[in-house]
């Protein structure tokens, strides 16, 4: 009796541990797009807080060498 109990919860625990590495697949989706939708964030954000003084910086600099 004992090793069929035994032998049950053996199996749920590979059925259980076999289920969450196969979650993890999907999680790690869900992170890196989190991280591009961060990214994509910044850039935005610093474009918009210094795209004018990289515009002055960037004509400045194509003028200096004649571009």
């Amino acid at each position: 009796m004992f090793a069929r109990i035994a032998a049950t919860l053996h199996t749920l625990g590979l059925t259980v541990s076999s289920r969450l590495r196969q979650d993890e697949k999907g999680a790690t989706a869900v992170e890196y797009g989190l991280m591009v939708a961060l990214i994509a964030v910044a850039l935005v954000v610093g474009v918009g807080a210094f795209g004018g003084s990289l515009n002055g910086f960037f004509n400045t600099l194509f003028a200096d060498l004649g571009l």
